[in-house]
């Protein structure tokens, strides 16, 4: 029988600066009753892992620059946090009512370069993306396969709305150990037919099936293990900017 299993990681502490995030994993699944196996994959917020690395800004210390004060005017923001939206971009894709679309300086297109107020202790404080969310998921599987002997994929997940689509999923931004798509072409179909253009983005089929035990408002839940799902490419240089398309064949841009 073929047969995914989403597992959620209860019972995970708040997380400090300097937490050891694989440590962690490994205790909790264990304590729980389902301790970590080969080739299981295991998805992390990126709230989880910022945090653990230090990367929470109080707005209280932010001085807004004079483009952080006209786009707060445009969008309806809090200027700070405009200001920390901005140091976090590399290209600002578009501006509405109340909203700023840009691409990270980690190559992530998202809504606020990803910055989140949700999940974090504080009024004033805010949780920006990881410095570089590929290497902190290779960290994290480096500190599994040291304590545990065992070869785990990582992806560290936030969430994102959709162009022409309602709601939020949760996606890739960081991946680890795993191929984030899956290329199908060359493959037969039900019918023989020659898949052409088949490319499965399986990184975010898994982030947004690990969104399903985590839930977005329950940060007691930051991580899910997906197991049993064995179609993936185990590959040691790799990244989740692999998810984004070039900007030349992007129709939203």
């Amino acid at each position: 029988m073929n047969t995914v299993q989403v597992i959620a990681i209860e019972g995970l502490p708040l997380i400090k600066e300097r937490d050891k995030i694989g440590q962690l994993i490994v205790d909790t699944t264990k304590n729980q009753g389902t301790p970590l196996q080969e080739r299981d994959i295991i998805v992390v917020t990126h709230v989880f892992v910022s945090k653990a690395e230090g990367n929470v800004i109080n707005l209280d210390t932010v001085t807004p620059s004079k483009q952080a004060l006209e786009i707060a005017k445009q969008t309806n923001k809090d200027p700070a946090l405009v200001e920390v939206i901005l140091q976090e971009t590399k290209e600002i894709v578009r501006i509405g009512p109340n909203s700023i679309i840009t691409e990270t300086r980690s190559g992530t297109i998202s809504a606020n370069s990803g910055v989140d107020r949700s999940n974090v202790l504080g009024e004033r404080n805010v949780v920006p993306l990881p410095k570089d969310p590929n290497e902190s998921a290779r960290n994290i599987r480096a500190e599994i396969k040291r304590l545990t002997g065992i070869n785990v994929a990582v992806i560290v997940s936030d969430t994102h709305g959709r162009p022409f689509r309602m709601g939020e999923i949760n996606v890739a931004i960081g991946v680890a150990g795993i191929k984030p798509i899956r290329d199908r072409r060359g493959e037969k179909d039900l019918f023989g037919y020659t898949l052409r253009i088949k490319q499965t983005a399986i990184a975010d089929e898994l982030a947004s099936a690990a969104e399903l035990v985590m839930g977005q408002a329950n940060e007691g839940i930051p991580a899910a293990i997906i197991r049993g799902y064995t179609a993936y490419q185990t590959v040691e240089n790799v990244s989740a900017t692999e998810l984004m398309r070039p900007k030349e064949k992007d129709l939203f841009r």
